[in-house]
């Protein structure tokens, strides 16, 4: 009798196939092949009903539950069968491509994306989005989102039934995030799509639907007015004092914002400029006096949130008068005491208060941040430079008429501190 024949080798598995699915639209020759040489299409009865009728594959619902999705595949292709997954848009993107990777492993796993929802809802606002953040708060909490809304100019929101558009609306006014034109984009690549233009406190008063990517964009500061001629003048800092109220400086004063003073405009274009205003964050102008920082701060950067700080009444009511309309936090309170509250600032200016006070803001100053410091006073001066690493003082001569010409009046001298040094 014969040895028996040895068997033959095992043919590979076949790989799974993902096809990334918009209105029942896959993308490109190869994922059209994927779906046509399917023994089994998995998918949700929304995917499933939209494929075209020759499709020979048997469809079988099953979604939600990503692992039984993976294990009903897996079972599948031991089976000998050719298996293909239905994903929304880009499985590579917030989707099954990394669950699936690591249980199919890189030879038995074939992905074919489609557009990303946020390529999609980029497109449908019609800006770009090679500079934005992606946040998801789809089965996550929703504080990092927020915290990425507040910190960056551009962003995109991906949102759940769990955490909908509106509970990000809510989270972000809480926060007292500065302004946002807002895009809520539902149903991407369907055919009911749903794009809503809003703003913040529109996103949080609505009801959206919770398949929603969510675009927030600080405006520009061509958006609002700028100038005292309002829009179109172009873009202006260091405003002259007349455009404030305020209260007249004392004899002997500085520059700063003590006994509701304002701060110069020469000094104001310079802190201005060492701020390196970034488009969003938080910025706190503590001993604020008529406002004028926070006011300019809020203007050219208005997706910045300004929290304007001052313990002197008289100041507090000139600042808000001086900032109304804008997304400006004034706040009645000595610093450092009254800072708890506050949510760490992105940059800082002091003018007023003494190495406490700067002390203080800068234990709270997120990485990569700036605090800008000004004084009259050059011991105080002194210790603000030694703490922040570069100083500049101001010596500032107005040019004042005489009967024939201009004469030259000079003002108080003014340090101007920034740092911390990089």
């Amino acid at each position: 009798m014969g040895d028996a024949p040895s068997p033959g080798p095992v043919p590979p598995l076949a790989p799974v196939d993902v096809v990334g699915l918009h209105g029942g639209q896959w993308y490109g020759a190869r994922a059209e092949e994927a779906l046509r040489r399917a023994e089994v299409l998995i998918g949700a009865r929304r995917q499933l009903d939209l494929l075209p009728a020759d499709l020979a594959g048997e469809a079988v619902e099953l979604w939600g539950r990503l692992d039984e999705v993976l294990d009903l595949a897996e079972r599948r292709r031991r089976a000998g069968q050719r298996v293909c997954i239905l994903a929304a848009g880009d499985p590579g993107f917030f989707g099954l491509t990394r669950l699936a990777s690591g249980r199919f492993g890189p030879d038995g796993l074939r992905v074919h994306p489609a557009p990303s929802s946020v390529a999609l809802a980029f497109a449908r606002v019609g800006v770009n989005w090679d500079d934005a953040v992606v946040a998801s708060a789809h089965g996550r909490p929703l504080e990092p989102a927020v915290g990425t809304v507040m910190g960056h100019a551009k962003v995109a929101v991906l949102v759940s039934p769990d955490q909908p558009p509106e509970a990000l609306g809510r989270a972000l006014v809480e926060a007292g995030c500065g302004p946002r034109l807002v895009a809520v984009c539902s149903r991407l690549g369907e055919m009911d799509e749903v794009v809503t233009r809003t703003d913040l406190a529109g996103l949080a008063a609505g009801r959206f639907d919770p398949l929603s990517v969510v675009v927030l964009r600080a405006p520009e500061p061509e958006d609002v007015a700028v100038t005292t001629g309002g829009p179109g003048m172009g873009l202006a800092w260091g405003l002259p004092e007349a455009d404030f109220e305020h209260r007249a400086s004392r004899s002997g004063a500085g520059a700063g914002s003590e006994r509701g003073m304002i701060t110069k405009a020469e000094v104001r274009a310079v802190a201005l400029g060492k701020l390196g205003l970034p488009p969003a964050g938080v910025l706190w102008d503590l001993g604020t006096g008529s406002g004028s920082v926070a006011a300019e701060c809020a203007r050219l950067r208005p997706g910045l949130s300004v929290y304007a700080v001052d313990s002197d009444p008289e100041a507090v009511s000139l600042a808000r008068r001086n900032t109304a309309g804008l997304a400006v936090t004034v706040v009645e309170g000595r610093a450092p005491a009254c800072l708890g509250s506050l949510p760490d600032p992105d940059r800082v200016f002091v003018g007023g208060g003494g190495t406490e006070v700067l002390e203080a803001a800068l234990d709270r100053l997120r990485p990569g941040g700036v605090t800008v410091a000004t004084y009259a006073r050059l011991d105080r001066a002194g210790a603000a430079a030694a703490r922040l690493g570069s100083v500049v003082q101001l010596s500032v001569a107005r040019g004042s008429p005489l009967a024939d010409g201009i004469r030259l009046r000079a003002e108080n001298p003014v340090f101007v501190c920034w740092g911390p040094d990089r």
